[in-house]
């Protein structure tokens, strides 16, 4: 049970939700903006979490689009993982999300949901990031599209009017050579030791990292030692970790060297998978 009340608000349009949030925030009221709910139901039971207002976007035509048109792919916020994997417009999203959580729970995450959550893993982002993809914010002042890298600081920087929309993926990446790589401490489902997507293009391979540091990242002198094939593959990697932008994370699923450890050994698999298949 939730021990808090809270006002339930369910728009049927972009332009009536953010006025919902704009009109509560300016009565000095939380807001939160709702899609599966998964994350809020769990975190309020355990006092974790606190709003005076939900406002629930799964009524929103636009936060439900899943459609490749004019060259882009474009999933809506409220879109659930299982949606994702079972359409599968793009096979590294599909596996990198397949794997988050079990399909019970699959069927209720939303993509915004998972960008978004206070979970510090957000898996989901990481294939956003490896094609420089886009992303639509709206507010009381309407709708813009952002690249997500200038949006994405450890966590996506939204204001507290801000919903997520949609991320837009350029059709081109979509079957690119990529590969998903993840190591959890016991079961296959469960909470990641570390996460690695990379995806191939005409300059080198991108990639993008979850539980290595206390945020998902991408970084670009880490992509620069990896694509340097002048030097041998264990230096290459050597540097890369070396590069890490943050304190590697030690935690119950493993320790910092543990994770350098196991880091190492994938990418190295990552490296290889790409020699293998030029």
């Amino acid at each position: 049970m939730i021990p808090f009340d809270f006002k339930y608000y369910k728009p049927g349009t972009i332009e009536e939700a953010t006025d919902i949030a704009n009109k509560t925030l300016k009565k000095g009221k939380k807001i939160m903006y709702y899609a599966g709910g998964t994350e809020f139901i769990s975190m309020a039971r355990m006092h974790n979490i606190y709003t005076d207002a939900i406002i629930d976007i799964k009524g929103i035509p636009e936060c439900n689009t899943h459609e490749l048109k004019n060259n882009e792919l474009t999933i809506g916020s409220t879109v659930t993982l299982t949606s994702i994997a079972e359409q599968n417009f793009f096979p590294l999203l599909s596996l990198t999300v397949e794997r988050i959580a079990d399909h019970t729970i699959q069927d209720k995450i939303t993509l915004g949901g998972n960008l978004a959550g206070t979970i510090i893993y957000r898996e989901a982002v990481l294939p956003l990031m490896v094609t420089d993809s886009d992303i639509v914010i709206a507010n009381t002042y309407g709708k813009k599209r952002i690249p997500l890298k200038d949006i994405f600081d450890k966590r996506i920087q939204l204001q507290e009017d801000e919903m997520i929309v949609k991320v837009i993926i350029k059709e081109q990446f979509l079957s690119l050579p990529s590969i998903h790589v993840k190591r959890t401490k016991n079961e296959k489902i469960d909470y990641p030791l570390i996460t690695i997507v990379a995806l191939k293009d005409d300059i080198g391979i991108n990639f993008a990292f979850s539980s290595i540091c206390e945020y998902p990242f991408r970084s670009s002198s880490m992509e620069n030692f990896l694509n340097d094939n002048s030097l041998p593959k264990d230096e290459r990697i050597k540097k890369a970790i070396d590069n890490v932008p943050d304190k590697i994370l030690n935690d119950i699923s493993g320790s910092s060297e543990y994770r350098k450890f196991m880091f190492h050994s994938m990418l190295y698999e990552i490296l290889t998978h790409f020699e293998e298949v030029n």
